[in-house]
């Protein structure tokens, strides 16, 4: 549904006039959210509200709500007939609000004109306290990445302490985490059959505090370490972790139990994944693709980014120790039939100011379409984190057939003009012998068909690090496969007449870095010609492996003890390594070389 015969009943109603419109005297659900209102796939509300919409029920967005005033925004759609939904938006509202030095950004991608200050800290609790103390007899269902990663005890940087599952601090009384839909749709059939929220305990993929643990057949039970225990020794809290994020990963997985005072943060294992099927029809939900028509005029820059791109699965297999997609979207990948993908393609070419380029053909991870394990029984019996670290594993199916088919289907629209690949590209998968020819093949064809035909003058993949005592914890691979990468890239580059860039990400600061792997990550990066410019400070965000070893100091799957820069002094030492040809950091670099006993990397990077 795009173009210009859009109407205002297309999108959900945001105000009362909008229920007036449509005749509406009682909603069965109202839905806040901290982001803007962006009628599209890619945004969490509009999916869970178009689901929610999907079953029959009358549902409205109250976007970016006033906390600050009389409070007439929570007011103002009046009690809905089943309960509250809230979500803090596309990101964690502190993430969102904070860079990695905890300064407070300018600027706010989810908010019209990007405007900051819309949206409270610590949202999803600021929003339901509010909600519950207006209609305290209202159930308020939480979900989102802010509910789904601090469902259990975390670190939370930006307090700089361990903060308790967040239905705690937010009063609410049901979290749904990960992707939303089956557990959404599950939940509102049990509490339209009448049940009372206290009585749903069995909803996969949903967590809430009990004074004791029903019993479950169905599910095994796994007791973490209590949060006070946490709080009163770290190297227990890190040991959580293990438990927390294997379970994450699993098909059959085991029922989370925390204690927490006189309580029980119950959290059931989730849901298996999406059928093709399944995520077709998420998708295929009628979308107008747009935001609200309240903001004429403002451009939301989240929506600028991904306007004309086309997410084809969800999940990501990688396991990367500072990145939260697995955590959330799961670790097995869901992909959309082709038939949807060109659906959604077409719908995008109606656009009245589309020229002819899409800007992404992606995903968390752009190529892991379609795949998937030879044996899926496997598949169901693991328990690793990653299926390409520390090595890809012999059962999973890497060819890239089905995606270049999806590449070449798209191209051949006869009003596109070129399609991009703008979401990071795993050149590790790439680059392994798999014994089998024609998925090696697949891999060579690809590599060349990305680069030749789908990068837009700049092509940014994640090295992360050139260290591999910093890359192992980082579970990525090592270095040279960058290496080799940037190879066959200056090769095709030059085979093809064209001038592309190799822009590699990297991270400082990130647990079981020093300043020596800094300074060797610079003299390995000058050598290629690199001068850097896509890097980060490690933030640490809730429940990433990462995070957990930063604040406790310990590996949660090893218990040894792991260094990691904390300080600001730390982390800008680390820092200033990225930018070694700058002349204000030469001499600091110089001095930390001679402490380090390193001068043959002050002659590398400094004497030609």
């Amino acid at each position: 549904m795009t173009g210009n015969n859009i109407q205002l009943t297309d999108f959900l109603p945001t105000t009362k006039k909008e229920l007036e419109i449509r005749g509406w005297d009682e909603l069965d659900v109202v839905l806040f959210s901290g982001d803007a209102y962006i009628d599209h796939p890619a945004f969490g509300a509009a999916v869970i509200g178009r689901t929610i919409e999907s079953q029959g029920l009358k549902v409205a967005i109250v976007p970016q709500p006033n906390w600050r005033d009389d409070l007439r925004d929570f007011r103002k759609m009046g009690k809905p007939r089943l309960f509250f939904a809230v979500t803090a938006g596309n990101m964690d509202s502190m993430v969102n609000h904070y860079t990695a030095n905890k300064r407070l950004r300018s600027d706010d991608a989810y908010t019209p004109d990007g405007k900051s200050g819309m949206r409270p800290d610590y949202a999803l609790i600021t929003y339901c306290n509010i909600l519950k103390k207006i209609f305290p007899e209202v159930p308020v269902i939480i979900g989102g990445i802010e509910a789904s990663l601090r469902r259990l005890t975390h670190y939370d940087y930006w307090s700089d302490k361990l903060m308790p599952c967040i239905l705690i601090d937010s009063k609410a009384d049901f979290l749904i985490y990960g992707m939303g839909e089956k557990p959404i749709i599950e939940f509102i059939r049990q509490i339209q059959d009448g049940k009372k929220i206290s009585e749903i305990k069995h909803i996969p993929q949903t967590a809430f505090l009990d004074k004791e643990v029903s019993p479950n057949r169905e599910w095994k039970d796994i007791n973490l370490v209590s949060h006070e225990e946490c709080l009163a020794d770290k190297k227990k809290y890190a040991s959580n972790f293990k438990y927390i994020e294997t379970e994450s990963n699993k098909y059959h997985a085991a029922r989370l139990i925390q204690k927490i005072s006189n309580q029980f943060v119950i959290v059931n294992p989730s849901f298996e994944p999406l059928t093709e099927s399944e995520l077709d029809s998420s998708f295929d939900l009628p979308y107008t693709r747009l935001p609200h028509p309240k903001y004429k005029g403002k451009t939301i820059p989240a929506y600028e980014m991904i306007k004309f791109s086309v997410n084809l699965h969800r999940g990501c297999f990688g396991g990367c120790a500072f990145c939260t997609i697995s955590a959330h979207q799961g670790k097995h990948i869901v992909s959309r039939s082709k038939n949807s993908i060109l659906h959604e393609v077409k719908m995008i070419t109606e656009m009245p100011d589309f020229k002819g380029y899409l800007s992404d053909l992606g995903g968390p991870s752009a190529n892991m379409y379609h795949m998937k394990g030879v044996d899926m029984e496997v598949c169901r019996k693991c328990e690793k984190p990653s299926c390409i670290f520390p090595k890809v594993c012999f059962n999973l199916n890497t060819d890239h057939s089905s995606l270049l088919e999806i590449y070449h289907s798209v191209d051949q629209l006869p009003e596109i003009k070129k399609s991009f690949v703008g979401s990071g590209v795993r050149y590790d998968i790439l680059l392994e012998d798999t014994k089998d020819y024609a998925v090696n093949q697949s891999h060579s064809d690809y590599i060349r068909e990305l680069i030749s035909k789908h990068v837009s003058g700049r092509l940014k993949i994640a090295p992360e690090h050139t260290s591999e005592k910093v890359l192992n914890l980082m579970r990525k691979p090592s270095f040279g496969y960058f290496s080799k990468f940037k190879a066959q890239f200056d090769r095709i580059n030059r085979e093809t007449g064209m001038n592309q860039q190799l822009i590699p990400y990297f991270i400082s600061s990130h647990p079981g870095c020093s300043n020596e792997d800094m300074a060797e990550l610079a003299v390995t990066t000058k050598n290629l010609d690199f001068k850097l410019e896509q890097i980060q400070d490690f933030t640490p965000t809730p429940m990433t492996l990462a995070t957990e070893i930063y604040y406790s100091g310990f590996h949660p799957y090893t218990l040894e003890p792991i260094f990691t820069a904390k300080t600001k002094e730390e982390k800008l030492d680390q820092r200033k390594f990225f930018f070694w040809y700058k002349n204000e950091y030469k001499n600091s670099i110089i001095r930390d070389l001679q402490k380090m006993k390193r001068t043959d990397l002050q002659k590398k990077l400094f004497e030609r």
